[in-house]
């Protein structure tokens, strides 16, 4: 569970409520801020521009990855490395046909793909085009649902701004009674007030997370890439390790270093 979405999404309605009740009619003050027709026109109207530029399976797709930014990410790259020096220390060793029995304790199965390439006897260049396009069609796939919500975030605040026009238009159709402007101006406003929620709370956030989840895992790739290039190279255990150490910040290249001297 990723407790920075948590915990940022919750604190930013606290804040919201916040600065609501401690207006002059406390909790009472709420009703100002809910008009179901404003909802309608806001979230209908930007959701359903969005559905009508997808698919239905994409839009679909688009509104389950919300649910990721909770998700934490399983990627440790200092581990990784560590798991590509374990196996270039067994080819080296051993053979690079040992690593066919190693692989089949492997988790992740990108690397094991990888790792069943080299076993196979596969062209290095040929090994380094699959595993490539392989990354090349997942940043698609990513950059997709992150291209979702940075859509839905523009649609937002638009659809809101419109629903304010329309309530401007309404109210300036009866200024007779002056009593009623000013709710009328509250209510037209309030569209506006839910588009910058839907774009600012939920949809820039969301899409923020996701595109720092996808170039994680993308560095994650590239370092198994060039770990089992590498190993199938026949290069030196250490060479790899500086190699693979370089992807890392100075700070993090410390701790690598004193996790692989552990295990020794």
């Amino acid at each position: 569970m990723d407790l920075a979405s948590i915990i940022g999404l919750l604190v930013c309605v606290g804040m919201m409520l916040m600065g609501i009740v401690t207006g002059d009619d406390g909790v009472a003050g709420l009703r100002y801020f809910i008009d179901v027709k404003s909802v309608l026109i806001t979230f209908g109207g930007a959701f359903f521009a969005i559905l009508a530029s997808n698919s239905i399976k994409d839009f679909i797709g688009g509104l389950k990855s919300f649910l990721l930014i909770f998700k934490a990410p399983s990627m440790n790259l200092t581990e990784t490395i560590s798991k590509v020096i374990e196996l270039s220390n067994v080819a080296r060793k051993e053979g690079l046909l040992a690593l066919e029995e190693v692989s089949g304790e492997l988790e992740d199965p990108f690397l094991k793909k990888g790792i069943l390439l080299i076993v196979d006897g596969t062209d290095p260049e040929l090994v380094r085009g699959i595993l490539e396009t392989e990354v090349v069609n997942l940043d698609s796939r990513h950059r997709q649902k992150i291209g979702f919500w940075q859509d839905l975030g523009a649609m937002g605040p638009a659809w809101g701004m419109i629903g304010t026009l329309i309530g401007l238009i309404l109210m300036l159709q009866n200024m007779s009674d002056a009593s009623s402007i000013g709710p009328s101006m509250s209510v037209a406003l309030i569209t506006t007030l839910y588009g910058s929620i839907l774009a600012n709370w939920i949809c820039t956030p969301t899409a923020s997370k996701l595109k720092a989840n996808n170039e994680a895992e993308l560095m994650l790739k590239d370092i198994m890439i060039e770990g089992l290039l590498s190993i199938q190279a026949g290069e030196n255990p250490r060479v790899i390790e500086e190699k693979l150490k370089s992807f890392l910040p100075p700070s993090e290249r410390t701790s690598a270093e004193g996790d692989e001297g552990g295990e020794g």
